[in-house]
């Protein structure tokens, strides 16, 4: 004849002595309805301690002791420790910061900014190469000069970067600063949306949506260089590319 599930669990973590006290009638409901941990616990406390109505009295208090304790953790923590997720993850995810930066609304609740010169090169950087463009694909272009900044093949700075090769016409990185054209700010609030965005990529708040691009084109025009890079990510009529097919630190 088998024993109960609760004296084969005593058995099996406590050994052969406690099988004499399994034959007790001891009511086990309580420890089922407990987790394995707690179920251990008892099972254990039950063996070291006095049998029959003391033991079942035992069982009961410790399942209040649980049942307390359990009352005072939050649905959030416990499927947390579940491994669900939770209200407050979902809402912070980068899913739902990309929806919620990547709109219009979003830039207009945000601050008229300021800065110095790092900011006002990625802000006529934004405007003169992608004002026409997307929210999230000026994000992009901003994270393209961003990735540069950050990687050892290019300048240290975003003014660095956006100058690189100015000099001669048609012969840099970012055409309008060599089309021999000046730089003037006619669209006032494309203007004001992208600076705002220039201030969120200085600060940090955009996230990674290029996998690491260092260059982008125009559907309009398609470059030698595009078809030895690998190809990121598109938005609107920029695409993104990167060297390599791998991602790495430097790119």
């Amino acid at each position: 004849m088998g024993k109960p599930p609760g004296c084969r669990l005593a058995m099996k973590r406590l050994g052969p002595t406690s099988e004499n006290r399994c034959g007790k009638n001891v009511k086990m409901r309580s420890i089922k309805n407990l987790g394995l941990a707690s179920a251990a616990l008892i099972a254990a406390l039950m063996a070291a301690a006095p049998g029959g109505a003391h033991a079942n009295s035992m069982a009961k208090a410790l399942a209040k002791i649980e049942t307390r304790g359990l009352s005072s953790v939050t649905q959030d923590r416990m499927k947390e420790l579940s491994g669900q997720p939770t209200l407050a993850s979902v809402a912070t995810g980068d899913a739902q910061a990309s929806d919620i930066v990547f709109t219009r609304a979003w830039l207009a609740k945000q601050p008229k900014p300021t800065g110095g010169s790092e900011f006002a090169c990625l802000t006529e950087a934004l405007y003169f190469e992608a004002r026409g463009e997307t929210i999230k694909g000026q994000f992009a272009v901003a994270e393209v000069i961003r990735n540069r900044v950050k990687s050892s093949r290019f300048p240290d700075s975003y003014c660095a970067v956006i100058n690189q090769g100015t000099g001669r016409k048609y012969q840099c990185q970012f055409t309008y600063t060599c089309d021999g054209r000046p730089e003037v700010f006619t669209e006032h609030a494309a203007h004001a949306r992208v600076a705002k965005i220039a201030r969120a990529t200085l600060d940090g708040r955009s996230p990674d949506v290029t996998e690491g691009a260092t260059f982008y084109h125009t559907t309009a025009v398609r470059p030698s260089w595009s078809r030895k890079f690998t190809n990121t990510a598109r938005f609107g009529v920029h695409l993104f590319y990167r060297r390599g097919g791998v991602r790495t630190a430097s790119n």
